[in-house]
C-alpha cells in the first residue's frame, strides 16, 4: 500500500478498495467482467493518454455514451487527473448536445460510435477539445470525425506517469441534471462532499457508519456484507452513476444494465442469472413494468437471491410496493430513498399514514426552511410548511451560473444549505413529511395540489400503464388539474371512470378536471417524466 497520505479524491479512495481486494470482481456489463485491479489499470492508461493530450486539473471530459464499463473507466481517469467528467444525455439531439458541449467548455470527449452523427453535428460548440476517442467501433469502421482515436488504441499507446499529480479532498466532479423543467444545469461537487452526502461516506453497508478518514475505507470493504448490485438507471444520470460508485467504493460487484432502455424481463433474467442481491430502480417508471411482467409470468423468475429493492428519484406508489411484495421473498426489503443532484442523499423513509409522499427524520443534515421574504430564510418550527433543505456536505454550486447558485445554495441562520425544491412540513415529533416538488405544485381554485399524489391515484387504476399530471391555465380555476394517461392495449379510455376511481383516493379538488389519453408517457432514460412535454400534449389535445 502507498505510504503517501490519502485524500478523499475519488481516485485515491478507489485505490484503497483496489489494494484491499484487487482480484475480486468489480464491474460486469454484458460479457465484459473486470476485477478491481483491471478496472484501475485501464483507468490509469486512459488518464495517461488524456494527459498526453493536455488534459489536466479543472478540464472537462465529456462522456457522450451508453452505459458500459468504459464509462466508469472514464470517470476514474478524470478523477486521477483532477479533471471533471461531464455527462451528456445519449437521447439528446445535436442541438441539445451543443448546449452541453458549450456550457461544459469541453476539453476532451469520449463517445459511443452509435452516436457519431449527433456528436459530429454538436462538435462545433466545443472548439477547445484536444482529445477525442470513440467507443465500440467495428473493426475497420471508418471514423466520421477527424482526429477521433479508437478507445482501445488510446489505452494501448498510453505512456508517462501520474505520480506528480497532487490529489485533494476538494477536487471536483460535474453532474448535469436532466433538465425536465428547464435547461440542464451542471452541479459541481467536491469529491469529499459527494462521498459523504451522495455515497454515504462508506457507511451504507457497514454498521460502523461513515468513515472518519480515507484509510478507514479498507476495513469497511473487508468487513462489510458483500453484495451484487444492479443499478438499472443509465450511467449518464446521477441515479445510475452514483449507485454504481456507491457499490464500487464498498467493494461490491456492480452489474450494469447493458441496454439503453429499461426492459423489465431483461432485468429479472439478470437477477436470476447473476444472483443479484439488490437492484436500484427509479419509482413507478421502473416499478410498474417490473410488476406487470411478474404478473404476466408468475413463477418464471426465482428471486431468492434478492435482498433489497432500492427506489429513489421518483415516487414508488403504495400499490406498486404491495404488488411487488407478492412476488418477492419475505426477507426482501423495499427501501424508499430521497435525494437529488443538488442535495445528495436526503434519507430513507416510509409513506406517512395520512398525507404526503414520504416521512423523513429531521437531523443534522436534513431540515425544513421557510422563505419569509425574497432571499431571507429561517428554519421551520414544528407544524410549519416550508421547503426541504440539506445541510453539511454540499455542492459548490452550478457550473458557470452564479445567479442560480445563489438561489439554490444559501445561508440560513448561519449555516449553508441546499434548497431542494420539495415542499415539506416539520411535524411535532421532529419528523418531516414531504409532499412533492414546489415546481410541480398546481395552484387551483385557491388550493395547492401536489402532482405526485394525483399521479399515484391515477396509476392505481386497472389498465393504466403510466400517468403524469400538469396544471393548465383556466379562467375559472386559475390552473386546472389535467391528467395525461397511457393505457394498456386492452383498456378502453373512460375518463369519468378514471376520475371516479381517483376520487376514492384523493380529495375532490385534486381530481383532474380533464383526462387526455396518449399511447405512451414520455420519460427520460432514468424514468423521470418530462412535464414540459406533458403540458404541451395536454394543451394540444384539449384545444382539438
Amino acid at each position: 500500500m502507498s505510504s503517501r497520505q490519502r485524500t478523499y479524491n475519488l481516485s485515491d479512495l478507489f485505490r484503497i478498495v483496489v489494494e484491499t481486494k484487487p482480484d475480486a470482481e468489480a464491474l460486469v456489463c454484458g460479457a465484459r467482467r473486470l476485477s478491481f485491479r483491471q478496472l484501475e489499470e485501464r483507468a490509469t492508461r486512459l488518464a495517461l493518454w488524456l494527459r498526453g493530450r493536455g488534459i489536466g486539473a479543472g478540464d472537462t471530459i465529456g462522456i457522450h455514451a451508453y452505459s458500459c464499463a468504459e464509462y466508469v473507466e472514464i470517470c476514474l481517469a478524470a478523477f486521477k487527473l483532477k479533471a471533471l467528467p461531464a455527462n451528456v444525455n445519449y437521447r439528446y439531439t445535436a442541438e441539445e448536445a451543443r448546449y452541453i458541449y458549450d456550457n461544459a467548455q469541453l476539453k476532451a470527449l469520449i463517445y459511443s460510435v452509435e452516436l457519431e452523427d449527433v456528436v459530429r453535428d454538436a462538435l462545433p460548440a466545443a472548439p477547445g477539445i484536444t482529445a477525442i476517442a470513440r467507443l465500440h467501433a467495428a473493426e475497420g469502421q471508418a471514423s466520421g470525425i477527424p482526429g477521433a482515436v479508437e478507445y482501445e488504441t488510446a489505452l494501448a499507446g498510453a505512456t508517462g506517469s501520474l505520480d506528480d499529480i497532487e490529489l485533494s479532498d476538494d477536487d471536483q466532479i460535474l453532474l448535469y441534471t436532466g433538465g425536465t423543467t428547464g435547461m440542464p444545469k451542471g452541479v459541481i461537487w467536491p469529491h469529499k462532499a459527494l462521498f459523504y452526502a451522495g455515497f454515504g461516506g462508506g457507511g451504507n453497508f457497514h454498521p460502523g457508519g461513515p468513515i472518519a478518514s480515507p484509510e478507514e475505507l479498507a476495513s469497511r470493504v473487508e468487513e462489510g456484507f458483500y453484495m451484487k448490485l444492479l443499478p438499472t438507471a443509465p450511467l449518464m444520470h446521477g441515479a445510475g452513476l452514483w449507485a454504481t460508485l456507491i457499490g464500487l467504493y464498498a467493494g461490491h460487484t456492480v452489474h450494469l444494465n447493458d441496454q439503453a432502455g429499461f426492459d423489465a424481463e431483461h432485468i429479472l433474467d439478470k437477477i436470476v442469472a447473476e444472483g443479484i442481491s439488490c437492484i436500484m430502480i427509479v419509482g413507478d417508471a421502473m416499478g410498474l413494468p417490473l410488476l406487470a411482467v411478474l404478473r404476466a409470468h408468475p413463477g418464471r423468475w426465482d428471486l431468492s437471491s434478492l435482498m433489497a429493492i432500492s427506489s429513489s428519484g421518483a415516487l414508488l406508489s403504495d400499490h406498486v410496493q404491495k404488488g411487488l411484495a407478492e412476488f418477492l421473498p419475505p426477507y426482501t426489503r423495499l427501501v424508499i430513498a430521497m435525494g437529488s443532484s443538488e442535495t445528495g442523499q436526503s434519507g430513507t423513509g416510509a409513506r406517512p399514514a395520512t398525507e404526503g409522499l414520504i416521512s423523513l427524520p429531521k437531523n443534522a443534515t436534513t431540515d425544513v426552511a421557510i422563505e419569509e421574504a425574497p432571499g431571507r430564510w429561517r428554519f421551520a418550527r414544528p407544524g410549519e410548511m416550508g421547503i426541504l433543505v440539506r445541510l453539511g456536505h454540499l455542492p459548490l454550486g452550478y457550473f458557470r451560473d452564479p445567479q442560480k447558485t445563489a438561489a439554490t445554495f444559501t445561508e440560513i441562520e448561519g449555516r449553508r444549505c441546499s434548497i431542494s425544491g420539495d415542499i415539506a412540513r416539520l411535524e411535532e415529533d421532529d419528523s418531516i413529511t414531504v409532499f412533492g416538488r414546489d415546481s410541480q405544485c398546481i395552484n387551483t381554485g385557491g388550493e395547492k395540489v401536489y402532482t405526485e399524489e394525483v399521479e399515484e391515484a391515477l396509476r392505481s387504476y386497472a389498465g393504466v400503464t403510466d400517468a403524469v399530471v400538469v396544471g393548465i391555465p383556466d379562467e375559472r380555476w386559475g390552473n386546472k388539474v389535467v391528467g395525461v394517461v397511457a393505457l394498456d392495449a386492452q383498456q378502453t379510455p373512460d375518463a369519468q371512470a378514471l376520475r371516479d376511481h381517483a376520487r376514492q383516493h384523493i380529495a375532490g379538488y385534486k381530481v383532474p378536471k380533464d383526462i387526455v389519453f396518449v399511447e405512451k408517457v414520455f420519460r427520460n432514460p432514468v424514468g423521470k417524466p418530462d412535464y414540459r412535454w406533458a403540458k404541451r400534449i395536454a394543451e394540444e389535445k384539449l384545444r382539438a
